[in-house]
């Protein structure tokens, strides 16, 4: 049984981030982006201040966000990195399986990291969380070293969107063209 505590607010920051984002594309109709919520069953409530402070998941999740983006289907996760390496053992088997799964519906499929020190944003696409997954099962390195990404790949805010990874899928879309 996996147990959350203290360490499941990490990437909180960036999902709010993501949240204000998805309300101003929802607002100007160009996607419908939902936060999906990680079931989780309390163990532990701090009283005095009505956290949760132990609780286990009742079933693993898939994704963070679903949705769709002018009738595309999406789905991604966040991930937040502090350092210059991302370890492949964040994204887990099954999000990996859906989100493959997800890709065979004609969907889009990403995880958005946070590199919270260069606060700057980068687009993994599945096809590199492919490449990637498949060099660490394969006994080569398990983890990603920033210097190796795609420089097309990294994004930063713009105006009042937080994160717009929306420019990263219509870029993902003409590269698949």
């Amino acid at each position: 049984m996996a147990t959350w505590n203290s360490r499941g607010l990490r990437g909180s920051f960036l999902e709010e981030m993501i949240n204000k984002t998805n309300d101003v594309y929802k607002e100007n109709k160009l996607a419908l982006i939902q936060k999906i919520p990680t079931p989780i069953t309390p163990i532990n409530i701090d009283s005095s201040t009505k956290q949760i402070t132990l609780a286990y998941f009742e079933k693993k999740s898939t994704v963070d966000y679903i949705g769709a983006v002018q009738g595309i289907p999406v789905c991604f996760d966040a991930k937040e990195c502090n350092t210059d390496t991302f370890p492949m053992h964040n994204i887990h088997e099954h999000q990996i399986d859906f989100m493959r799964e997800f890709i065979v519906q004609d969907g889009i499929a990403f995880i958005i990291i946070y590199y919270t020190k260069k606060e700057i944003y980068y687009y993994l696409s599945f096809d590199e969380i492919e490449k990637y997954n498949n060099r660490a099962l394969n006994g080569g390195r398990k983890s990603i070293r920033f210097d190796e990404l795609d420089n097309s790949h990294f994004f930063k805010r713009k105006g009042n969107l937080l994160v717009p990874y929306l420019d990263m899928i219509s870029k993902e879309l003409e590269e698949k063209d």
